[in-house]
């Protein structure tokens, strides 16, 4: 991720004429600072206080897992289709939708650190996004029970957080879990630090209003703000939507779904205006997709589409029957590791590779519990140095929500394996999208069975028989005609593929973060962390269609570039789709209609690539921006080069740049040469003033550089995935009847 922390706009003077000219004679001071190595970039780092042996606030106060109880009281009895859940189920429900592990303390700081930038109090108040434009603008889901406040309504401390009207459902103990926020996921817990010197120093109505007040480092709010898993999870029911996405009741919302609608950027940096790099980046980014690598960043930029869970006995049962994967090292200290074991894969790329109370349990890290250790293992969002691996039996030593949380993953567990799809067939109105002519769909089944059921059916053929074969399509036939084929079939094998053969965007798959040595390497199976890199890979040159991008990942630092099979569950509920998000146009609409609408689409360019954008889907930069930094991580005497609003300004990126060009860079020693080459061009366009233009001429110099120093120079994100585009038109139709029933 590129160095700017900016969430004020871009004066339209860059630097000010004194600054410019100050800059001009400094260049040189400027280039030679930068020789000393990476220290320059690493001032700009948002570096975590270390400590020797941290501990995590529950510790240090001299509490136990005991002081944090779970919930037996079926909270959500309405959701997800109102399934009768047992006391263990119930209380996964309750942990994944309420519990935060503590990571309120990591979003305290974050907000601080930041300036502002991610500032999640901000983000719920009613003056930054109405309540009733949530779902539309943030993709959030708003809890039943409660109202906008108006802003000439504030609460004690001045802020417009939603109004409650109904109380929750009984049982939830608040000083565990905190008190609701009115959005799902989002819960309050009061701040020990605010006591009654900040209290006279905070302002409500500042805090909304002035720049200069909120971005202050050193200002207390009232509340810090948890993150629980359904945050970014819980969204309106397929077959039971709302009549109006703003205000759902219990029985129109999902636990585990995967939020297809939430606006990542704004919810987690809401501060970010137009002007500088980052806006740009987060406005590109596909609506229901998360960068779960942002923050631990692996300088790639992959946004993706947030997971749905279904079936997961299933998952365990086909895990059962594969090669079982090698474990080692902090791994083996989670509970239920053994060195040779049987696991699902359960990110996109297969990383995630040692079970699924291991799997479960990184999530919660990766949203800041024990952040307190977690940001001493690597520079968040920045990066700039190694990582180091998060240990396991670091964390089950000196973390106390690390080990309550422990408790609680068999109880997850337990909720995720009751999980069923959601049928089109059982949605009001939805039989009236899947056609009554039988055989249109026997066609559809045949089609299926033949083309797609090898690599997205759980349910496989005996390991004897070649699934290519006369008789492997023979075998598969027959299995999809059965009537119980789809019941509780996970429509994927959960295999692993190279992209060579799928072909898919790369930037997912080139993940490094559960690489050995880095910060998921207790999180990866030995099997993950061996698997051979995938061959050269030529890539669509942006700058020269003429002469495409080659690329060997195995000279390159990124994972060794697979995608495990995608479950085709619910398809007909979650467009767009690929791992990304990126086939297919966002409705925005969570209706049947809506997400028919979606489907009909994505699908469509899935099985005829004639109609999708292909190079049109390049994220590219929508306006002329610019890096800009705070002067507090700047060295001197370049902090002064500040303007008014507290930030030094570098270089006009032009509009129309790819921003993965930028985005992607690895940003290391071996390539300290080429920084170089990059910062004195961008130095010249301000110090010179440039025209766009001519700055647009002096950047294209740079691009040769730029790509061999990108960690994934693939810059199409809908492509790949050609699999039954060769089929007649009439047997795509007909399988498009058969995938609207799973």
């Amino acid at each position: 991720m590129p160095l700017e922390f900016s969430c004020q706009k871009t004066p339209g003077q860059h630097i000010n004429g004194g600054a410019v000219k100050a800059l001009g004679k400094g260049r040189d001071d400027f280039l030679r600072l930068a020789r000393v190595g990476s220290w320059l970039f690493a001032c700009v780092a948002l570096v975590s206080c270390t400590k020797n042996e941290p501990v995590d606030e529950a510790k240090a106060a001299g509490k136990s897992t005991a002081d944090f109880p779970q919930i037996v009281a079926d909270i959500f009895k309405p959701m997800d289709g109102g399934i009768d859940l047992s006391p263990e189920e119930i209380m996964g429900r309750n942990t994944w939708n309420l519990w935060s592990g503590g990571n309120q303390h990591f979003w305290n700081h974050a907000a601080q650190d930041s300036y502002g930038l991610m500032d999640l109090l901000k983000m719920l108040d009613n003056r930054k996004f109405p309540r009733g434009e949530r779902f539309k603008t943030l993709g959030l889901a708003n809890e039943p029970g409660f109202l906008a406040r108006a802003p000439t309504e504030p609460d004690e401390f001045g802020l417009c957080l939603d109004k409650q009207i109904a109380p929750e459902p009984a049982g939830i103990d608040e000083t565990v879990y905190g008190k609701p926020s009115g959005v799902l996921g989002f819960r309050l817990f009061p701040n020990p630090d605010f006591n009654d010197e900040a209290r006279k120093k905070w302002d409500g109505k500042r805090f909304y209003e002035d720049a200069g007040y909120y971005n202050n480092n050193k200002l207390i709010r009232p509340y810090r703000v948890g993150v629980a898993c359904g945050a970014c999870h819980i969204a309106p029911n397929p077959s039971n939507p709302p009549a109006d996405p703003e205000n759902p009741r219990w029985e129109n919302l999902a636990s585990a779904i995967g939020n297809q609608y939430i606006n990542e950027g704004k919810v987690f940096a809401c501060n970010v205006e137009q002007g500088g790099f980052f806006y740009e980046m987060l406005a590109a980014q596909p609506r229901g997709t998360s960068d779960t690598s942002r923050i631990a960043t692996d300088h790639i930029n992959n946004p993706n589409a947030i997971n749905a869970i279904f079936l997961l006995a299933e998952r365990e049962r086909i895990a059962k029957l594969a090669t079982p994967e090698k474990m080692a090292g902090g791994t083996l200290a989670l509970a239920g590791e053994t060195e040779e074991m049987p696991v699902p894969h359960i990110l996109k790329d297969g990383a995630d590779s040692i079970g699924v109370r291991g799997a479960t349990i990184r999530v919660y890290v990766n949203i800041g519990m024990f952040s307190e250790y977690w940001l001493t293992r690597h520079n968040r969002l920045i990066g700039l140095k190694p990582q180091q691996p998060f240990e396991i039996p670091y964390a089950r030593e000196h973390s106390v929500f690390w080990r309550a949380t422990e408790e609680r993953l068999d109880n997850i567990a337990a909720f995720f394996r009751r999980l069923k799809p959601f049928h089109l067939a059982d949605a009001a109105g939805g039989q009236a999208y899947i056609t009554t002519d039988s055989a249109v769909m026997t066609r559809g089944k045949e089609v299926f069975a033949e083309s797609c059921a090898a690599c997205h059916s759980s349910k496989q053929l005996p390991p004897n028989i070649d699934p290519r074969s006369g008789e492997g399509k023979a075998w598969f036939r027959a299995e999809v005609m059965k009537p119980e084929f789809l019941e509780n079939n996970f429509l994927s094998n959960d295999k692993r593929y190279p992209l060579t053969k799928i072909e898919t965007n790369s930037a997912r798959a080139f993940a490094t973060n559960a690489k050995a040595h880095h910060i998921w390497d207790n999180f990866s199976s030995q099997t993950y962390k061996e698997l051979s890199p995938a061959d050269e890979l030529e890539f669509f040159n942006p700058f020269d269609e003429t002469h495409p991008i080659k690329f060997k990942p195995k000279d390159r630092d990124v994972a060794p570039g697979y995608y495990r099979t995608p479950s085709l569950v619910n398809l007909w509920s979650s467009a767009p789709f690929l791992h990304n998000n990126m086939l297919g146009k966002f409705t925005g609409d969570p209706s049947v209609g809506g997400r028919m609408d979606a489907f009909n689409d994505a699908v469509e360019k899935l099985l005829w690539p004639e109609k999708r954008l292909n190079k049109d889907s390049i994220w590219r930069t929508q306006n002329e921006c610019t890096f800009h930094l705070r002067k507090e991580f700047v060295p001197p005497p370049f902090d002064k080069l500040a303007g008014r609003d507290g930030y030094v300004t570098i270089g006009r990126i032009p509009k129309g740049t790819p921003i993965n060009l930028l985005a992607n860079l690895q940003p290391d020693f071996q390539h300290a040469g080429a920084f170089l080459k990059a910062a004195g061009k961008l130095v010249k366009i301000n110090a010179e003033n440039l025209p766009p233009e001519v700055a647009d001429a002096e950047l294209r110099k740079l691009v040769p550089d730029l790509i061999a120093m990108n960690k994934c120079p693939d810059f199409i994100e809908d492509k790949g995935h050609y699999f039954g585009t060769d089929l007649s038109d009439n047997d795509k139709r007909a399988l498009i009847e058969y995938l609207k029933t799973f």
